[in-house]
């Protein structure tokens, strides 16, 4: 049974009013239940409120609490309707929702893989001609973050029937994975998306969940004073990153008198890729940026705003000094300033952008920057731009806590925290191309993340994950990948978790697209994993799985399960992507492989002494590995015994 969220929680923005909906927002017309479980139904009335619940047969009592919150479970239903959910208070306010069904509800989440919608997908205009389907349901949770966990949704939801009209904005992987699952089990689906581009997985989860892993505490700390006080939980960012940043470089570039060269910026070109500096060309990370202001004594006495107009993607900013602003993708930036913080004369402003993706930089006009004041005069930084890079090693800095997309846990308190009383069937998730920087990391975060989400929708909710496809250039040798170790962290904890499934899409990535098209097989394939682990379907979750690398005299004998029929190498009579690698780093080998039943056997320089094997470990791999399903080997690294 789900697991309610404490009433303190709920309470932050529960407020009642007496012409409020009496059912919380998910409950609407087209609405899918999940079967078979208790059938938690909540919503907001006046204080004090008696309420009657009838769904079908079955009716139940509540009492709003002193905040106006009520809440209460339904005995579990077979799969059927249409229904009528209707809750009646004392008072004589009554709300009656049509058309509700009892299915399977999954909620489906993660960045953009997941955002991706059918439109943009593989045939989507075969896709939405025949997508008509009344027993598919869909409901999109409008983006939303937040320092503090919420009751409601930022904005209007609504159920949606899979239809011509409605399909062209749905999750294209959500939609296909339950068309999948109704091959074979036909009951309604209701499908909840909640997915964000770009967004890390921390975001996703509690601040109570980050804080049991470690190293979260201090971030957390000024994210909570951010609701409260901006300016001091700037100055506690303040403390944190720049003590980061000096752990990895000699100088303080946001001081006011900093060290070292700094080049001109031509910022009146826009992005740095277009400024014509080779070394700025391609470049995806953090790059700083200084210019400086000089004020009257009237001016700086004043309160006043940093506006910077557009960036790319994400900045921090500093006046004489002091942080005065962080701040993620989207929108056009500015920052109120505390109290001191410009004086008359001279200022410096340095800002801090990081891209990771496509271009980056200032790309709106120069009359966008600026320092506007409360007697409605502004001054634009029109003075000369400077520029410089960071040192390699922090190319790539932390991220604000209240940042969206790179935050600890804000979009689960805006996305996630309004669904948590739900029974759910299960979750699909996609997501870990933000996290490709902290790989390493990824295993224990996702393990951590399972348990979160079980704490809120059910101890025995299974997660399906998808693996990450393919992405970027071939490489011709052997070297490390953020990507790679990403995957196997996905593998690793999947392997862990007695309820959870995991869907191989290396093969279905695009080199130079991070949306690959093809959200069909995506879809076949996560839906294969939920019907081997919840159908009990005798037919093996995924494709070859690796058990044991052992030394075979000169060469490793690797040993697959989970294959269906035998192994098969494509387009080549011996599969390629093996790997042999020593303990360190820039040990390993590509190794000939040649199949043996159930097993590769592995040549190469330093089989001998390699103490483990890897396979398919690229950003973006080349390996052709099957069985006769026909699905692949997915990436993995094993040790050899």
């Amino acid at each position: 049974m789900s697991k309610w969220l404490p009433g303190a929680m709920l309470s932050l923005v529960a407020a009642s009013s007496a012409n409020a909906a009496l059912l919380h927002d998910l409950f609407q017309d087209h609405a899918v239940l999940q079967r078979e479980q208790a059938i938690n139904v909540w919503g907001r009335a006046a204080p004090g409120e008696s309420l009657t619940v009838t769904l079908a047969n079955s009716s139940s009592q509540a009492k709003a609490d002193s905040t106006g919150l009520w809440r209460l479970s339904l005995p579990g239903m077979g799969a059927g309707g249409p229904y009528q959910l209707s809750v009646t208070a004392a008072s004589g306010e009554k709300q009656v929702v049509d058309d509700v069904m009892i299915g399977d509800v999954w909620l489906c989440s993660g960045q953009s893989n997941m955002v991706l919608q059918v439109h943009r997908a593989l045939d989507s205009r075969s896709e939405i001609a025949n997508s008509t389907n009344d027993s598919i349901r869909m409901l999109t949770v409008p983006l939303a973050n937040n320092p503090v966990p919420q009751y409601g949704f930022v904005g209007p939801v609504q159920w949606l029937k899979a239809s011509p009209t409605t399909v062209p904005e749905f999750s294209a992987l959500c939609l296909y994975f339950a068309r999948e699952l109704q091959k074979k089990d036909k009951v309604p689906m209701g499908l909840i998306n909640a997915a964000w581009g770009g967004s890390k997985i921390q975001s996703w989860m509690t601040a109570s969940a980050l804080r049991s892993m470690g190293g979260y505490d201090r971030a957390l700390d000024a994210l909570a004073q951010s609701s409260k006080d901006p300016f001091a939980a700037n100055s506690q960012w303040a403390s944190i990153w720049e003590d980061w940043y000096r752990q990895r470089a000699k100088d303080q570039p946001w001081s006011a008198k900093p060290t070292g060269e700094w080049k001109l910026a031509p910022v009146e070109r826009g992005y740095w890729e277009d400024w014509g500096v080779p070394e700025l060309a391609r470049y995806d990370g953090m790059l700083w940026y200084r210019t400086s202001v000089t004020l009257t004594k009237s001016q700086a006495s004043q309160q006043a705003t940093l506006a910077l107009g557009r960036v790319d993607e994400s900045d921090q900013a500093w006046i004489n000094g002091r942080l005065v602003g962080a701040a993620g993708p989207g929108g056009e930036k500015s920052y109120p300033l505390p109290p001191n913080v410009l004086h008359a004369g001279e200022n410096s402003v340095v800002v801090s952008i990081l891209d990771t993706y496509a271009n980056g930089g200032l790309p709106g006009l120069m009359e966008s920057r600026a320092l506007r004041f409360a007697d409605g005069s502004s001054v634009v930084l029109n003075k000369e731009w400077r520029y410089r890079l960071p040192p390699a090693n922090a190319a790539f800095p932390l991220r604000a806590p209240w940042e969206a997309t790179a935050g600890l846990g804000v979009i689960h308190n805006g996305m996630i925290a309004p669904l948590s009383n739900l029974s759910l069937r299960g979750v699909a998730w996609y997501q870990g191309e933000s996290n490709t920087d902290e790989g390493d990391r990824y295993q224990a975060l996702l393990t951590r993340f399972f348990a979160d989400w079980r704490a809120q929708f059910g101890a025995k909710t299974p997660f399906f994950v998808v693996q990450l496809a393919g992405y970027g250039p071939a490489s011709s040798k052997p070297s490390e990948s953020g990507w790679a170790n990403l995957r196997e962290g996905q593998r690793l904890a999947v392997n862990a978790d007695g309820n959870a499934g995991l869907a191989i899409a290396v093969d279905l990535g695009e080199r130079t697209d991070v949306h690959p098209a093809n959200k069909q097989e995506v879809a076949r394939r996560l839906a294969r994993a939920a019907r081997h682990l919840l159908y009990k379907d005798a037919a093996p979750p995924s494709g070859p799985m690796p058990v044991s690398a052992r030394r075979d005299g000169d060469a490793v004998s690797v040993e697959f399960t989970d294959t269906t029929g035998k192994l098969v190498a494509y387009s080549a009579a011996r599969p390629i992507g093996f790997e042999t690698c020593g303990s360190s780093a820039g040990s390993c080998e590509y190794a000939e492989a040649t199949l043996q039943g159930q097993r590769v056997i592995l040549k190469s320089a330093n089989a001998s002494s390699a103490t483990r094997v890897r396979y398919c470990w690229a950003d973006s791999p080349v390996c052709t590995l099957y069985d006769e399903a026909p699905l692949p080997a997915g990436p993995f690294q094993i040790e050899v015994k």
